[in-house]
């Protein structure tokens, strides 16, 4: 039988071997760096995600804004004019939101070739509906992910294009 003195020192001996991590085991040092390492990539691409979305999301309503507007002016007034270019009235409200198109536009790169105006329906002179159409403007992305990667399939610049429909409200043809 082994003295108990010699398993005490055997012991003494063995945990000393393991001092060195247990001491790891204690010290809580860089764990919250090595979290934070962690979790904030995460975070900057859901920040960025919510950004991204939230232009595109600014472009689409306030182009779908000024759609309508550039709707209903078209909506009251006569297909055939010989007095008034009113297409080119309507898309002065949709890029410039007044008649006279002066100032800015509403959105930086919006020209009034952006503008698609088509009648429809009804008969020669009266049409039943008339639609405004935003084309061929692109979102321009702050966070474009696809140039990042060199990847067109992931990338964040796509065209804004809302539409407005609405009835024509003259119901009698110009004579």
């Amino acid at each position: 039988m082994m003295h108990h003195r010699i398993r005490k020192i055997r012991n003494v001996r063995r945990s000393r071997r393991f001092q060195w991590l247990n001491r790891f085991r204690r010290d809580e040092q860089g764990v919250s760096l090595l979290e934070t390492a962690i979790v904030v990539p995460i975070l900057l691409v859901l920040f960025a995600g919510v950004a991204e979305f939230g232009r595109y999301f600014y472009e689409y309503t306030t182009l779908a804004k000024a759609s309508r507007l550039g709707a209903r002016y078209l909506a009251s007034k006569s297909v055939k004019s010989e007095k008034f270019d009113y297409k080119a009235i309507a898309k002065n409200i949709v890029v410039y939101g007044n008649e006279a198109g002066s100032g800015e536009p509403l959105l930086d790169g919006l020209l009034p070739a952006n503008v698609d105006i088509e009648y429809a329906g009804g008969t020669a002179g009266v049409p039943a509906t008339v639609t405004v159409t935003i084309i061929n403007y692109p979102h321009e992305p702050i966070f474009d992910l696809g140039a990042l990667l060199n990847n067109d399939d992931l990338s964040l610049a796509i065209d804004v294009a809302p539409s407005v429909t609405m009835r024509y409200l003259l119901t009698q043809p110009v004579v």
